[in-house]
């Protein structure tokens, strides 16, 4: 990491992170000393796993292939957990157990023997990433799935095991316990107060887990979850998956006859329509700080439990996104800060980028977080120059932290990484946006200074969204003074979805853009000159698609503004089915 601000930043961070440290461990020490969690007595209900299941993942279990995040192992008759794990999201997969309800679903008696040796076998034998498979996210994540599936795991089987699983599942919430008490993260602690709570209503003999986790919870969501819905990370895909957990959270309240938290009714009832912010006509989420593949199905299934079959919201200031919509075009921009430091881990450089689709056709796109990939690719993807949005030189509004820099900062970014993640350290600090209206023309405009310390320009966007949905219009600007300023270049990148045919005419004045409807578009830029450019489209399930972008370059000493502008030629039209809601299980 260079010398600077930024360096002081890490060393800052670096210092917090080992006051937690240290307070976590005389938590864990004083929390050993006085927490006592008794025993599960019996388990009282299962509840509803929203997700949905495929019965033909468990034959390839049973048949020792286990492909989970878009890698895959064959055991050859030995244990799963025997296997160094091929990718970090493969080993959250496999000790989150999550895959449980697709033996499920099979509905077979070898199905049901298969998950019961899998599970004995994990929990009896010493094999496996213990280190990955005891962190709190997990251990949470594996709580909740035992309990969801546990009409699989238990039935058929004898006293003997059935005790054993209580002891299973009172252990992980004495895990659970202890490290909310030694200063987990605060993503963390939202998921063990979850798993907590799950356990409470479903266990018997947990009355008391359940008063302190719902306290828990209660504080989390209120701080957690946004005032607009947005998760304080600013990750849609957080706020999806927190849904399939809280709903059936609600569900169970409910069935015991436990007052609900307010929190938690507030929290799902401004979350939905903040879901909804984020839906193209194609059924799938904007790629927007840590955001990848969108399972259609799974987000059909959870929008089916809004109860009021709420629109989307418009304006989000608190999780800083707007949604522009007009005839059968929409836009969602993101026009807010980075988030905070320990919620930031999977945050995108992406300040001013937006996306653009007409009904279920996307159009402008960013490049999104890839599911397979390395960890070289997935910090690309969070770079400003992955998002449809403008860089300096090609550096990013944001600085992530990084093994770089003199022996010193290397082993200071090392350990911060191995405590936080690859954390924001650095990005804008003064975002603004307005949105108005003017002849039924929807305006928003954003500025942000995340190169202002560096280079002293401050990036300002202006949108234009006509009525009717068939243009789109944009300027962008860039102001500032300063010596460094003459000798920058701004690159302004307009990434394409997938299947768009682009071709430049007109000297690179016009780009015409075919979708893969047959539906045509014209971008068109003034002054200067559009190129088109390889890009790569990685929210994917095989990991990458290639597709192009439109690509302006200017130097803001010389042209301080440039604008540009997007014109439907062609129309078509897709809808979307709806999907049925499913209730909840008894033991």
């Amino acid at each position: 990491m260079d010398f600077g601000p930024d360096r002081w930043r890490l060393y800052g961070l670096a210092l917090r992170e080992a006051g937690r440290a240290t307070r976590g461990a005389m938590g864990w020490s004083l929390s050993k000393l006085r927490l006592s969690t008794p025993v599960p007595h019996r388990l009282l209900f299962a509840p509803q796993d929203l997700r949905t299941a495929d019965p033909t993942i468990a034959t390839d279990i049973y048949s020792g292939f286990f492909a989970f995040a878009g890698r895959a192992i064959t055991t050859g008759g030995r244990s799963p957990f025997s296997f160094v794990p091929p990718s970090r999201a493969w080993a959250e997969a496999l000790y989150g157990f999550g895959w449980l309800r697709h033996l499920r679903a099979a509905g077979t008696a070898l199905a049901q023997a298969n998950a019961r040796s899998l599970v004995d076998e994990f929990v009896t034998s010493r094999l496996g990433d213990k280190r990955t498979a005891c962190e709190t996210q997990i251990v949470a994540r594996r709580l909740m799935s035992f309990i969801s599936q546990s009409p699989l795991i238990l039935e058929g089987a004898d006293h003997a095991f059935y005790q054993r699983f209580l002891r299973i599942l009172g252990q992980a919430v004495r895990d659970l316990e202890r490290r909310v008490r030694s200063g987990a993260l605060p993503f963390e602690q939202l998921m063990a107060a979850i798993a907590l709570c799950y356990a409470g209503l479903c266990c018997e003999g947990l009355e008391r887990t359940l008063k302190r986790s719902t306290r828990l919870l209660a504080r989390e969501l209120d701080r957690q979850i946004l005032a607009d819905g947005g998760h304080a990370s600013r990750n849609p895909r957080l706020v999806v998956e927190l849904l399939f957990d809280l709903l059936p959270l609600r569900q169970m309240y409910a069935s015991r006859e436990v007052d609900t938290p307010e929190a938690l009714l507030h929290a799902i009832d401004r979350m939905l329509p903040m879901v909804r912010l984020f839906r193209h006509g194609d059924g799938t989420l904007s790629h927007f700080n840590g955001m990848g593949v969108t399972a259609a199905d799974h987000l059909a299934t959870l929008l089916t439990y809004d109860d009021m079959r709420s629109q989307p919201i418009h304006h989000a200031p608190h999780s800083g996104y707007e949604r522009l919509e007009a005839g059968r075009s929409l836009l969602v921009a993101d026009v807010g800060p980075a988030p905070p430091t320990p919620l930031s881990a999977e945050a995108g450089a992406g300040c001013l980028s937006f996306e653009f689709s007409s009904g279920a056709q996307r159009i402008v796109v960013n490049c999104g977080t890839p599911r397979i990939a390395t960890e070289a690719v997935i910090q690309a993807a969070r770079s400003t120059v992955a998002h449809s949005t403008a860089s300096i030189d090609d550096v990013s509004s944001c600085q992530i932290v990084a093994v770089k820099g003199n022996w010193i900062d290397r082993r200071v970014a090392a350990w911060v990484l191995r405590r936080t993640g690859p954390v924001v350290i650095n990005g804008p600090q003064k975002v603004t946006a307005e949105r108005s209206e003017r002849d039924h023309v929807q305006l928003l405009n954003a500025s942000h200074d995340g190169y202002r310390a560096r280079f002293g320009l401050t990036h300002e966007r202006r949108w234009q969204f006509h009525p009717d949905g068939e243009v789109l219009e944009g300027e962008d600007v860039f102001w500032g003074e300063g010596t460094s300023v003459s000798s920058r270049e701004a690159i302004i990148r307009f990434h394409l979805a997938p299947g768009i045919k682009a071709s430049r005419a007109q000297g690179g004045r016009v780009v015409m853009l075919v979708l893969p409807n047959r539906e045509a578009w014209q971008f068109t830029v003034s002054p200067g000159e559009a190129f088109v450019e390889d890009s790569a489209f990685l929210a994917v399930p095989e990991g990458m698609r290639r597709t192009e972008q439109i690509v302006l370059a200017l130097r803001p000493s010389e042209t301080p503004s440039v604008r540009w502008r997007f014109e439907r030629l062609a129309r078509s039209f897709s809808p979307q089915p709806p999907q049925a809601e499913p209730g909840p299980e008894l033991l």
